[in-house]
């Protein structure tokens, strides 16, 4: 029993070292460089049509400057148009959007009298273009002068299906918990990086950002939480190549709040689980490439709450029967109280802050697992507080 027990602590401990320390620094130590180059358009070619896809709820914070970021870039104004659905905003969005597509004719809008979920209302603007490549953006993603166009470079070649931007996470204040979001979320386009070099794949395009062929948009099951990993996968499944452009740089804004973000994060790990069950049969194969990146980035990182659980209550059981177990479980308690004391007396340093933040994301994933459990009923948002 005490032997079973043992493997069960050194098995779990294992499985999160792998997710998330040996996997992400082997891949952005190994794939520096792509493996080989890819075809891409010049600036002076014939640029295919895009279509900017927003869907935006109570954004009078950031729409217009959302929108004049897309619209005055470099590439070539008349191939670009931009849809935006207004879910029912209670706020001023309505009437900026309406002021915008005065001054601009390549506005087109679409506003909903009721709530009906982010999911729902791109399902309706892809359908209203015909451009060749889609945009589905976020309002608070800020595009610079050449975002459209390093997206869509790499289209060049039939093969790019999806090319993911490189969003560059900003804010004005250093409080809560962005510094720790900043660093988290830079080391992850890191590993995308490595990903996209080594493969020619990323699993999950980060919904923020990214541009798809609109001959491979699937649409998303209006239910599901996280569309643009399912989106992602689907183009996947049709072996496109799904790649990530570091050059492709846009901003956003982080939410300072603790409280904000980890709400946003359990709707996220939801649909986390929703995809995980949707997906499943691509673990099959966990040994070729593909099976191997979901099960080490993505599918363990979303299992790390029941591993850290087990590893707890495991060297708990072996405290008395060994002092390496007994440290383990000292050392376990203390960071969870360093936690508690972050969290009610604001207390660590920001380097510190970064064991908060992980024991928050894995809570987060613990609640979005429950909630997906007893059946999610709605795909409708609520967006985080706009530090702008």
């Amino acid at each position: 029993m005490i032997n079973l027990v043992a493997i069960v602590f050194w098995f779990c401990l294992a499985l999160v070292a792998h997710t998330y320390l040996i996997y992400p620094l082997w891949m952005i130590w190994r794939y520096k460089s792509p493996s080989r180059s890819i075809p891409s358009y010049e600036r002076n070619d014939s640029l295919p049509t895009v279509a900017i896809l927003i869907a935006a709820y109570n954004e009078e914070k950031v729409i217009e400057q959302k929108i004049r970021s897309v619209l005055l870039t470099d590439y070539p104004f008349g191939h670009i148009e931009v849809l935006v659905g207004s879910d029912a905003s209670s706020d001023n969005t309505d009437a900026i959007l309406k002021k915008l597509a005065n001054e601009f004719p390549n506005i087109r809008l679409q506003l909903f009298s009721q709530r009906s979920g982010k999911i729902n209302i791109v399902n309706q603007l892809q359908s209203m273009t015909e451009a060749d490549i889609l945009f589905l953006t976020d309002a608070n993603v800020m595009f610079n002068q050449s975002t459209i166009y390093e997206l869509v470079k790499y289209f060049k070649d039939d093969e790019v299906g999806i090319v993911a931007s490189n969003i560059v996470k900003q804010s004005n204040v250093e409080a809560g918990i962005t510094y720790q979001e900043k660093k988290y979320l830079s080391l992850e386009n890191k590993l995308k990086t490595a990903e996209s070099n080594a493969y020619g794949i990323i699993i999950g395009a980060e919904g923020g950002c990214y541009a798809i062929r609109n001959s491979l948009f699937s649409r998303v099951p209006i239910k599901f939480n996280v569309d643009d990993f399912f989106i992602t996968m689907q183009v996947i499944a049709r072996g496109k190549k799904t790649l990530f452009n570091p050059n492709a740089i846009c901003f956003e804004d982080v939410d300072s709040d603790p409280s904000g973000e980890y709400r946003r994060k359990v709707r996220i790990s939801s649909g986390n689980f929703q995809n995980l069950l949707f997906f499943r049969t691509t673990l099959y194969a966990f040994w070729k490439p593909l099976g191997f990146m979901f099960l080490s980035h993505k599918v363990l990182r979303w299992l790390t709450p029941f591993f850290l659980m087990f590893t707890l209550f495991s060297s708990i059981l072996l405290s008395c029967q060994n002092k390496v177990y007994l440290l383990a479980m000292i050392l376990q308690v203390l960071l969870l109280l360093t936690v508690l004391l972050d969290r009610y007396f604001g207390v660590a340093q920001k380097h510190i802050r970064f064991i908060s933040h992980f024991y928050m994301m894995n809570l987060a994933l613990l609640v979005g697992f429950i909630r997906f459990t007893r059946g999610i009923k709605s795909s409708i948002w609520q967006p985080v507080k706009r530090n702008v």
